[in-house]
């Protein structure tokens, strides 16, 4: 039965609730429940009653005041991994009482209300997500800095994704030679015929001195849609950041529409925010539930020409609304001619967890299901809208 917990996992919560003394009947933690142990103890293993007394943690939701021994307080993880990691590891309720608790009792304010900390901070991707994750608990001039730390973000990964993702896009191999060195453009026969002075008889080998490479035409396209779908869960942050920066990449290049549409239980078009994506996702709304069917429905009622639209679930498939009308959703769509994308990932590591049951069903409806890289997206549409 659906959240009934397996012995197993009984035992688990048992000893995280009771602590590392319970380990002798309850045994070792796994993996992951380990992992939430430690970011349990970062948190309550600095109440200062509970030190006095020789007890690290504290009461969690639900926690017993027994059960944490031994150590002189938190680790020398940072708030930033500490966000992250609670982020990956606890439900959507949770990781709201965690951060409140570490914001309002334990006044760990680097992130969320601390202005001249955030002005100290480099800018980088973990920072990105830790603002997109807490922003809703940030006043007026603190959230003014967080978006200083988004801009900085997005604009690093606009300059670096923008040239690859159009390229990839907009252009096919022609015969004339680029001075662009691109390992995918690389022109071996026209290489090997411009260095074969070059060639060493004795040793049955030519001297690369001249490399050369393909430049790249625009290719005449007919108007496709790109509709870009993306599930708003704590988990698929990362995602859900390149998804805003590649459809700002991708938007009004020749012969494609883009739409890019958030979802959680509910469905938001933000189309009309993708050219401005530090916007945008200062309006995502991380966490809830998720209903991939609604946001597939929606998607199938954008739809213009079956034949010329490309619809991409980015998503990690833990599916919380109806399974089978999502499959038949999928299933139709396809039927009538539309790619569908199963995208476990977008993003720069394409290193996904998800639910493999629900996306082997879809692969079986017809969509492509797997995880890429912004760059690999673009050129997937790029062979597909140029067949």
């Amino acid at each position: 039965m659906t959240g009934v917990p397996t012995t197993d996992e009984g035992l688990e919560r048992w000893r995280l609730v009771l602590g590392a003394p319970a380990e002798r009947a309850t045994g070792p933690l796994g993996p992951r429940a380990a992992a939430r142990d430690a970011a349990l103890d970062w948190l309550y293993g600095r109440d200062p009653d509970l030190e006095r007394r020789g007890i690290r943690g504290g009461p969690a939701a639900g926690r017993a005041d027994t059960g944490r021994t031994g150590g002189a307080g938190p680790s020398q993880l940072t708030a930033v991994d500490w966000l992250d990691d609670i982020h990956r590891l606890f439900p959507k309720e949770t990781v709201e009482r965690l951060e409140r608790d570490a914001v309002e009792r334990y006044g760990i304010d680097e992130i969320v209300t601390d202005p001249d900390v955030l002005s100290r901070v480099e800018p980088d991707a973990t920072l990105l997500r830790a603002v997109l994750r807490t922003k809703h608990l940030m006043n007026p001039e603190v959230l003014a800095m967080a978006r200083r730390i988004v801009e900085a973000v997005v604009r690093e990964l606009m300059d670096r994704l923008r040239p690859e993702l159009r390229r990839a896009f907009t252009g096919t191999r022609s015969r004339r030679p680029s001075r662009l060195p691109l390992a995918r453009d690389f022109d071996f026969q026209g290489t090997v015929r411009a260095n074969l002075a070059h060639y060493q008889p004795e040793q049955r080998r030519v001297l690369i001195e001249r490399p050369r490479f393909h430049s790249r035409t625009r290719r005449h396209l007919e108007q496709w849609q790109l509709i870009l779908l993306v599930d708003q869960s704590g988990s698929m942050v990362g995602s859900v950041i390149h998804s805003a920066v590649t459809a700002a990449c991708l938007w009004n290049l020749p012969g494609l529409r883009t739409h890019l549409v958030a979802f959680d239980t509910s469905v938001v078009d933000l189309t009309s925010d993708v050219t401005d994506p530090v916007e945008l996702l200062m309006k995502v709304q991380l966490g809830g539930g998720t209903d991939i069917a609604r946001a597939v429905d929606y998607a199938a009622g954008l739809v213009d020409n079956p034949r010329r639209s490309i619809v991409a679930i980015v998503s990690d498939f833990y599916e919380g609304g109806d399974r089978y009308r999502l499959v038949r959703t999928v299933r139709s769509l396809v039927d009538q001619g539309a790619t569908v994308l199963g995208l476990a990932a977008l993003d720069e590591e394409a290193d996904p967890v998800y639910d493999r049951d629900l996306a082997g069903r879809l692969a079986a409806a017809g969509a492509h299901v797997g995880a890429m890289t912004p760059g690999r997206l673009a050129e997937f549409v790029a062979e597909t809208v140029g067949r």
